[in-house]
Order: C-alpha cells, then structure tokens, then sequence
C-alpha cells in the first residue's frame, strides 16, 4: 500500500501531506527568526511614531507637512530639470499615453533603422 498517493498532472504531482509538511516546516522557520528578533518595541510609545525627517508629527486638524518641506534640498539642486519637466505634467492620462506611445515608436523606428 502506498503510504503517500500523488495525483499525476503531466507538469509533477499533488500531494497535500508533502505541501502540509513543506507548510509546516515554513512556519516553524518563520517563527524562529521571529524569536530572534527584537524585542524593545513597545506600542504607544516614541516608537511607535513616524519619522518626519526629524519635525514632529502634527496636532489633528493641523495642516500636514507636505513633500515639497520635506525634500526641498534634493529639488533645490535640481531645479533646471523640474522647472522643465513639471509644465509637461498634466495629470491627464491621455497625455501620459501620448508619450508613452510617441516615445516607443520612436524607439522602434531608430531600433528599426538600425
């Protein structure tokens, strides 16, 4: 008597009590490492805060830091890029087709001629 019957599919078997097992040994890894892990993290502590770039978190109802605040260096040094690049940005999906489209026929057509 075959202790564990596979169902044959032409692309390998199907055997639940190998996947079961396969499944089991998964979890037992995955708690593991869980143990291993860290733990000073406290709930409802500092910790449990997000980072904002050092500014503290904002009262509710107060107005939240925007992108623009927080990454004001990096599009500072890149300002001759987005001074160019931002009127091109619609936000109209049409618009964003249109190139997607108008720059991979020009790729196909240089790939094409070459």
């Amino acid at each position: 008597m075959d202790l564990l019957p596979a169902l044959e599919t032409g692309f390998g078997f199907w055997n639940p009590l190998i996947w079961l097992g396969v499944f089991a040994v998964a979890l037992v890894i995955a708690y593991l490492i869980w143990t291993f892990g860290e733990s000073g993290y406290k709930r409802g502590t500092e910790q449990t805060k997000p980072f904002i770039s050092g500014n503290p978190e904002p009262a509710k109802g107060e107005v939240h830091l925007g992108g623009g605040h927080l990454y004001w260096g990096f599009t500072e040094a890149l300002r001759g890029y987005y001074d160019r690049v931002v009127p091109l940005h619609t936000g109209v999906l049409n618009d964003y087709l249109l190139w997607f489209f108008g720059i991979a026929a020009f790729l196909i057509l240089i790939v094409g001629l070459i």
